[in-house]
């Protein structure tokens, strides 16, 4: 085979493969809270903050920031609240319960998905996409702890990851939305 023959072999493989992985994000399969799909490619051009959420944590009271999120930036921005029980089993309840908690004490309007598992042998496919650099082709990461950020751009690629303790409203995620 000529050497231009395998350069663009190459090339256009990575390149597929690239696209690949973008696209990836909107073919992810999650239900809502009420069981009804989420689909993601509804929010291409958008930027989509996923969280894993709590409800019996020290970082539920983010629920409210994530809301005023939502809110200031609901033009350019799409919040999804993961429920998992994962970390110090904090989040023991089921959909109606998660639902009530979110709604009443802090007016949460934002989707909110099935709770899920993050990390380990049962890891959902979101959060495979979210954590391993060989589906997002961004970077890898570990869930810490409730509350950690995923922020993925309007293109479909992941952006960067922020642990528990960076607030939602933090410039390290709104300059971005900008």
């Amino acid at each position: 085979m000529n050497p231009f023959k395998i350069f663009a072999s190459t090339f256009f493989s990575k390149e597929k493969n690239q696209i690949n992985r973008i696209e990836a994000i909107y073919n992810v399969e999650i239900n809502s809270l009420n069981g009804k799909p989420i689909i993601f490619s509804k929010f291409k051009g958008k930027h989509i903050l996923f969280v894993n959420v709590a409800s019996k944590c020290g970082f539920t009271n983010q629920y409210k920031e994530l809301q005023n999120l939502h809110d200031k930036y609901k033009d350019a921005l799409v919040i999804i609240g993961v429920p998992c029980n994962q970390f110090g089993n904090q989040e023991p309840g089921g959909a109606n319960e998660i639902e009530t908690f979110c709604q009443v004490n802090y007016g949460v309007t934002f989707l909110i998905t099935e709770k899920i598992e993050v990390k380990g042998n049962k890891t959902h496919p979101l959060y495979k996409w979210l954590t391993q650099k060989s589906i997002n082709g961004s970077s890898s990461s570990t869930v810490k702890w409730n509350f950690q950020k995923y922020l993925v751009s309007p293109k479909g690629e992941l952006v960067d990851y922020y642990y528990s303790t960076t607030k939602p409203n933090s410039s390290k995620i709104t300059r971005h939305l900008k």
